[in-house]
């Protein structure tokens, strides 16, 4: 007896679109092959293979077709029992009578339609509402300022709208506006600005207050991946893969800061408890965003600005560099020579002490300067 071959196991890339085509979510995927939702997350981004049964139940329920509705229904009008009155045939044990007429059938109803698919505009109020509020109070756990939070995220959703048609098919939109948003909250260059040079007012609860001192003292790369993997709760490589580090590198970063935590908070030791306060401490902030509509006015209008700025900028070069041809030469002009040291002259004389004959006559000029000298008589011979 020859065992026939297993199916063949669709690419990563494939799985989940099979899954979404059969309008499964990872966790009903996770119920039926009876495994966890992180099991099947890793089998649709490519980093494990389900094996043995797993593989074959996982294969089966992706690449099994649904019944037609043709199909579904002629198989329940041929096992559910025509009720009375719509005219279907009944076995030869329930006919009824030759005199009884059956009346007419009645037409199936109408498949409900679909509805219709979300405008841009649409798709990113979308997005933006269910994102925007645990965004900004996680933005506000990694900076500990409100208004910084309020501002990271407002310029990722920006970009976002800015690079709609990317992040529309991007595979986790949300994944990507958060990275945009840590990217822009961690930024080393707030420290520049005037307003950033004084902190923001603590929050009220002394509990809160110390957690949040002990966060803002982690080093950034710790910060992110403590609140990526015990705030937002992704697993091990999204962590490492959303903070651009190897696996083991992210669980480095992750161990020292549950042990600097661990050390100034003793009952945040366990992971579950440090979860737990984390939300808390970032539930009691009223941190509110503005509305989408003025998220997407305002990202159209800093990019109207940037492009303004740009064919400004595009026009001064093109006229510094029309100056430039107009008055530059046309000609080759040699540049003079440096001048050469001469050899061999004399040295330019100087005046030395007068003699003792110079001397008198210098003193006899000068006696007779106001007089003038005597007249010259030519003498008889």
């Amino acid at each position: 007896m020859t065992q026939s071959p297993p199916a063949p196991l669709p690419a990563p890339e494939e799985r989940r679109r099979l899954r979404e085509a059969k309008s499964l979510t990872q966790a009903d995927v996770a119920a039926r092959v009876g495994v966890t939702r992180k099991t099947v997350r890793a089998w649709e981004t490519g980093r494990t293979t389900p094996r043995g049964n797993l593989r074959d139940a996982y294969v089966k329920l992706l690449t099994e077709q649904a019944p037609s509705d043709a199909e579904v229904t002629v198989r329940q009008e041929r096992i559910a029992p025509a009720p009375v009155g719509t005219g279907v045939p009944l076995p030869d044990k329930e006919k009824p009578p030759a005199d009884t007429e059956p009346s007419h059938a009645q037409p199936a109803p109408a498949c409900p339609p679909r509805p219709a698919p979300l405008t841009p505009d649409q798709a990113f109020d979308a997005l933006y509402a269910f994102c925007s509020p645990t965004l900004v109070r996680q933005t506000y756990l990694l900076t500990g300022r409100r208004e910084l939070a309020r501002e990271s995220v407002e310029r990722a959703f920006q970009l976002a709208w800015h690079r709609w048609p990317e992040v529309a098919l991007d595979r986790d939109p949300a994944g990507w506006v958060r990275a945009t948003a840590y990217e822009y909250a961690l930024s080393p260059w707030h420290r520049m600005r005037l307003r950033h040079r004084h902190p923001e007012a603590p929050p009220a609860d002394p509990a809160d207050r110390a957690l949040l001192d002990v966060l803002l003292k982690l080093p950034p790369v710790y910060r992110r991946t403590l609140m990526l993997y015990d705030g937002v709760g992704l697993d091990l490589p999204e962590t490492a893969a959303e903070t651009e580090a190897s696996t083991p590198a992210a669980a480095n970063r992750l161990l020292r800061a549950r042990e600097a935590v661990a050390a100034r908070l003793p009952e945040l030791a366990v992971p579950e408890q440090l979860h737990r306060r984390l939300a808390e401490v970032a539930s009691t902030e009223r941190l509110r965003a503005p509305q989408p509509p003025t998220v997407r006015w305002s990202g159209e209008r800093r990019a109207r600005h940037w492009t303004r700025a740009a064919i400004a900028f595009t026009a001064l070069l093109i006229g510094a560099t029309s100056l430039t041809l107009r008055t530059a030469p046309d000609h080759y002009e040699a540049p003079l020579s440096r001048g050469e040291t001469v050899q061999g002259l004399p040295p330019r004389p100087a005046m030395g002490p007068l003699s003792q004959a110079e001397q008198q006559l210098q003193a006899k000029l000068k006696s007779e300067t106001v007089n003038g000298p005597g007249r010259l008589v030519p003498e008889s011979r």
